[in-house]
């Protein structure tokens, strides 16, 4: 069986167009078969994009699809951007799309942290929960070795997805976690190093 977080290169293509629209500004992504929301800007991501302050400094994208996370954020704040996915074909996309939207991007295929060098202001994830919690957990425990000092974690999760095991896991981490959204089932956490 297929999904988003491994690369497979079986897949036919099925190239398609999103469009999202974040703070009045317009964004156009090019999807492909193989991707997490391949249709449109999940519901979680959205949320997460709303649900951050306002940014500076540089930004790191972990997980990052075909971009959307990132080339949001440092378009809407001027970010220093570094996206990272084990899925080579959404690298290769999130490049595309960076470009297509005006964005300068650090792409990399990686393995959680495998090939994420330096640190960063901040971490974003929208973590792959089929991914199961072996690779979800090891991208929490290893966020904080990424981050600069006063750095944070924005994390979105579903309680069904075990928001709340996801909570003792993060404050096991970094010795906190704020829950910056709680609504209908959805929880964004911040976690600062």
């Amino acid at each position: 069986m297929s999904h988003y977080f491994i690369e497979d290169k079986n897949l036919k293509h099925k190239l398609a167009t999103v469009e999202y629209y974040f703070k009045e500004c317009k964004f156009m992504f090019t999807t492909d078969a193989g991707m997490f929301s391949k249709d449109d800007v999940d519901s979680a991501t959205e949320i997460l994009l709303n649900a951050i302050p306002p940014l500076s400094g540089s930004l790191l994208d972990l997980g990052c699809g075909y971009g959307v996370i990132g080339i949001v954020l440092a378009k809407a704040c001027g970010l220093k951007l570094t996206q990272a996915d084990v899925n080579g074909a959404a690298v290769e996309l999130t490049v595309k799309n960076a470009k297509a939207n005006g964005v300068v991007t650090q792409a990399v295929k990686s393995d959680c942290f495998e090939n994420i060098s330096g640190t960063f202001d901040t971490i974003t994830l929208n973590p792959p929960i089929h991914a199961g919690k072996a690779v979800t957990y090891r991208m929490y425990e290893e966020s904080i070795a990424h981050l600069n000092p006063g750095g944070k974690f924005y994390i979105v999760t579903l309680k069904k997805h075990g928001a709340e095991s996801t909570e003792v896991k993060l404050k096991s981490v970094y010795g906190n976690c704020e829950t910056i959204y709680k609504k209908k089932g959805v929880f964004v956490f911040c976690c600062v190093k």
